[in-house]
């Protein structure tokens, strides 16, 4: 594509800067307000002309095959939502590099791939690229473009200037139209496993797409999960070690002595009664009975005088100098505290 696009002589304001990909599609409206009439629009997109429709209501200003990106801002043109009538939220004067799309952002497979997933397929392998809008908008899908509906959009990552859904949203969109239980699988263990989430906002993202009936997702989940409290006991090793905190012994249960168990934990320090327990549940529907189990545990410990210090493996992960600070204070007050009563303590 360059400045040599032919285009209507009639257009009063001529079309510039063709080489960039924005530019290079455009809307109805967009071709409109440049001067191009319908008439002339269908006179360009003629057998062998020079444009081509793309997409209903978006133009290709070249004959050959779209690029990736050029399928992306196309599909982003079809499913924005029009500032006012007829002219579509596009870049203005103070900002020509950077198209602003309204209530539309990439999604699923497509969106994963932007995030730089190396299990999702390639752009241009795509037959389809989801794009997400709000439930109630009046918007069919069309070409490749496959129009999938929320209640509430979240907030859009931007990546080369292309809106893209959070991680946990795109994933949630892409299972939904996969049956292979191990194109799942590797893409909800790379998600973790590569830091771009945590478990936990996937199963929840998962669990709100109505997901979690289906085997093969559930499989994965379970992959998943385990997947996730490995790299968050990884990182609970790391936090000791690299923070000077006294040795733990890792993974116990604790008994009262001829009583009942009470309960796993990840870290404890029986010297100083305190214990580290990570909190790796899944958000599904019964996470309210989960908490209370958590809740229970926590209360019955303390109790007895140990001191239970409970860590996310997001805060691990964004925050581990801080969350090490709170173990060595939480150690450090224990000889101001009455001692602790005596338990078992087994591994687990």
């Amino acid at each position: 594509m360059n400045h040599n696009t032919p285009l209507p002589p009639a257009s009063p304001r001529p079309l510039r800067h063709l080489a960039e990909v924005h530019r290079r599609v455009l809307t109805t409206a967009q071709l409109r307000a440049h001067g191009v009439s319908s008439a002339e629009m269908t006179e360009q997109c003629r057998t062998g002309g020079p444009w081509q429709q793309f997409l209903p209501g978006v133009f290709l200003l070249h004959p050959g095959p779209p690029t990736s990106e050029e399928r992306l801002h196309a599909v982003l043109m079809y499913a924005a939502r029009e500032s006012t009538p007829g002219v579509p939220v596009q870049p203005g004067a103070e900002s020509p590099h950077r198209p602003v799309y309204a209530e539309a952002m990439i999604t699923g497979l497509a969106a994963l791939t932007l995030h730089g997933f190396t299990s999702a397929p390639p752009l241009l392998s795509l037959e389809k690229i989801d794009v997400l809008v709000p439930r109630l908008r009046r918007l069919r899908s069309a070409g490749c473009a496959r129009v999938v509906r929320t209640h509430t959009l979240p907030t859009p990552q931007q990546v080369t200037g292309v809106p893209i859904a959070p991680v946990p949203r795109a994933l949630a969109d892409a299972v939904s139209e996969l049956a292979d239980a191990g194109a799942v699988r590797r893409l909800l263990t790379e998600a973790v496993r590569a830091g771009h989430c945590e478990p936990a906002s996937v199963v929840r993202a998962l669990n709100q797409a109505k997901l979690l009936s289906r085997p093969h997702v559930v499989d994965a989940v379970d992959s998943l999960l385990a997947e996730g409290r490995a790299i968050a006991e990884d990182r609970l090793y790391r936090m000791v070690r690299d923070y000077g905190l006294p040795d733990p012994v890792w993974n116990v249960d604790l008994r009262l002595p001829g009583g009942p168990h009470l309960g796993g934990l990840d870290a404890y320090w029986p010297e100083q009664a305190v214990a580290v327990e990570l909190d790796t549940r899944a958000p599904r529907q019964d996470e309210d009975a989960l908490w209370s189990e958590y809740a229970r545990k926590r209360e019955h410990l303390e109790r007895l005088g140990i001191t239970v210090v409970h860590i996310t493996p997001k805060k691990l992960r964004d925050s581990m100098e801080q969350q090490a600070a709170v173990v060595r204070t939480a150690l450090m007050a224990s000889s101001d505290r009455e001692p602790a009563a005596y338990v078992v303590v087994l591994p687990r």
